[in-house]
């Protein structure tokens, strides 16, 4: 009943009902996905979505010059947080994250791997999302430290990322990505993107079915650009079968919605 206002930089219809309906879904294999970023330890909810200042020459700071809004007007992300456009372009905008797939830089760099363009991150996303790509996530131990930051699991899920896979996840940004309908993969003791020689140029293929239980493992397939494959295990750190649930209806405020509308 709310009147959204169209023009506003701060407050808008957000997107995460778009597509849903109220039908039986059921788990579906990942394939295709393109790894958006490549990270070391300890990333936190800070690194994936940055509540401080919005820089110029950022996808968020040219949304904001595009529709008019002077410099001195921009405020932060933290205070942009109602307007879904700003966010997912200030998705892994820290200045200080690092990207092990652009090695030598620090900051919103990443690899759009079918050309080898370096982009931001939400520059890359949206290309992927025009030619119809999934993303994923590789990371090290403790994957979303930090905060119980919301957006940095709302972010992800609006560049299109579908699976992380990390050595060990914070609690809470494990669940928060459920929540946003984004597969929580955890590889298994002793491994990791490196010791497996991943270097975040495959293609990943993620095995998922109903038949796929809290915490059981899943077969994992990483293909490099010249064929060679690589398998593994991963543990799926779906903990818990009403996690299950909402990761199916992918996300809990669609499951939310379900059930008030069955009701």
């Amino acid at each position: 009943m709310y009147q959204w206002d169209e023009q506003s930089t701060y407050i808008r219809h957000p997107p995460f009902f778009e597509g849903f309906s109220t039908g039986p879904k059921t788990l579906q294999p990942l394939t295709g996905l393109r790894v958006l970023a490549l990270f070391g330890d300890s990333v936190t909810t800070d690194h994936i979505s940055p509540a401080g200042q919005i820089a110029p020459d950022s996808p968020a700071g040219l949304y904001l010059k595009e529709h008019g809004i002077e410099r001195k007007d921009w405020n932060s992300y933290g205070s942009r947080r109602g307007n879904d456009q700003v966010m997912c372009r200030g998705t892994f905008a820290n200045i200080r994250i690092r990207n092990l797939l652009v090695p030598d830089s620090e900051g919103n760099l990443t690899i759009f791997h079918p050309t080898g363009e370096r982009m931001t991150f939400f520059d890359a996303a949206m290309k992927y999302q025009g030619e119809g790509m999934g993303l994923c996530i590789l990371a090290g131990k403790d994957y979303g430290s930090g905060s119980s930051r919301d957006w940095a699991a709302k972010g992800p899920y609006l560049q299109g990322v579908k699976a992380v896979i990390a050595e060990s996840y914070e609690r809470i940004h494990r669940s928060n990505l459920i929540g946003m309908g984004i597969l929580p993969l955890q590889f298994v003791a002793g491994e990791s993107a490196a010791s497996l020689g991943l270097t975040g140029t495959e293609t990943i293929d993620i095995e998922l079915s109903d038949n796929t239980a809290p915490q059981q493992t899943v077969d994992v397939k990483a293909t490099d650009p010249d064929g060679t494959r690589t398998t593994f295990k991963a543990i799926n750190r779906i903990d818990t079968p009403i996690e299950t649930d909402y990761y199916r209806d992918g996300g809990i405020l669609r499951t939310v919605l379900k059930k008030l509308l069955a009701s």
